[in-house]
């Protein structure tokens, strides 16, 4: 992840976006850097989408302001278009256009023109495979193909920044995946990436850090693991013995710096106050006083878990 005394790409600076009495979004701040794909997660009607919609200048601010660049989305509109390309959780379909006419319209709305549009065509279908149904009418596109052809007309003036609403919903195991390797290959080539979706697993494997919103209130932000340490400082240790666990739990017990000890079968998982380190003597001292230990390592925490323990399952 980028260093980061650069600046930011994406700011949200104390955003606020009511509608009458919803506070939709509510103080929100945070920073997406440089070749970062930065994971935005919450439930229905958190502010996701709201968010999003100001950063793409889809809508204003009610306080507050977002920038894309350096640029704000209040004050100059224009030059974060130019910088940004937006892909909605859902999209116009029209009949009788082909994949090439919908890319090529929208490659001349941004002024493309000659051998630059042409240049832009040619790699968008390229990077998307779309290059194969090109000639194709979109309306008969599987769903897989029509998000990877919205993610091209996002891509079509090759923008420094992309905001994906829910770019994952409704794809088969194999589409997800393909989306996934697209997203890290755009990082990698030094977009910055603001990415939405209700798939968790699919976030913890492709984004750098989350930010976990509910009730329009900005909840945590961080990697996985930082969030985690914040919610929750002592480090979850699993380990499992051979001939039954009663004696090591007594064990344990005894020990200081161990607690909520918790057993089943020939697994006991337990709260660790330490790093790795100390967890290396811990497993070295169980070896000594006679443990058949044939598992011992950190419980590690998934995006999941990271998420119900920040979240209330609150809505507006």
């Amino acid at each position: 992840m980028p260093a980061h005394d650069e600046r930011p790409m994406i700011q949200l600076l104390r955003l606020h976006r009511s509608f009458g009495r919803t506070k939709a979004v509510c103080d929100v701040s945070f920073d997406v850097y440089r070749g970062e794909v930065f994971g935005y997660i919450g439930p229905n009607g958190a502010g996701k989408t709201t968010s999003m919609r100001v950063l793409a200048t889809l809508d204003l601010p009610t306080a507050g302001d977002a920038c894309v660049d350096g640029f704000s989305v209040i004050d100059d509109p224009d030059r974060v278009r130019r910088r940004l390309g937006y892909m909605p959780d859902a999209f116009g379909v029209y009949a009788n256009v082909s994949v090439r006419e919908y890319l090529d319209f929208f490659a001349r709305a941004y002024g493309l023109a000659g051998q630059r549009r042409l240049g832009a065509l040619r790699h968008v279908l390229g990077f998307t495979t779309l290059d194969q149904v090109q000639n194709k009418p979109m309306d008969e596109l599987s769903k897989g193909m029509k998000q990877r052809l919205c993610l091209a007309r996002a891509l079509i003036h090759d923008p420094a920044v992309l905001i994906l609403d829910e770019p994952a919903a409704g794809l088969d195991p194999r589409a997800r995946i393909e989306l996934r390797q697209m997203i890290r290959q755009l990082a990698g080539e030094g977009k910055s990436i603001l990415v939405s979706s209700h798939i968790l697993a699919e976030l913890a494997e492709m984004c750098d850090r989350v930010g976990i919103i509910e009730r329009g209130t900005l909840l945590a932000v961080g990697t996985v693991d930082e969030i985690q340490q914040r919610r929750q400082p002592r480090r979850r240790v699993k380990v499992r013995v051979l001939g039954g666990i009663a004696g090591l739990i007594a064990w344990l017990t005894a020990r200081g710096g161990v607690g909520d000890i918790q057993g089943d079968g020939d697994v006991a998982v337990f709260a660790h106050d330490g790093d790795r380190q100390s967890e290396v003597a811990l497993l070295r001292e169980a070896i000594v006083a006679g443990f058949p230990v044939a598992e011992f390592g950190s419980h590690a925490q998934t995006l999941e878990d990271v998420f119900m323990q920040v979240t209330a399952g609150q809505v507006q």
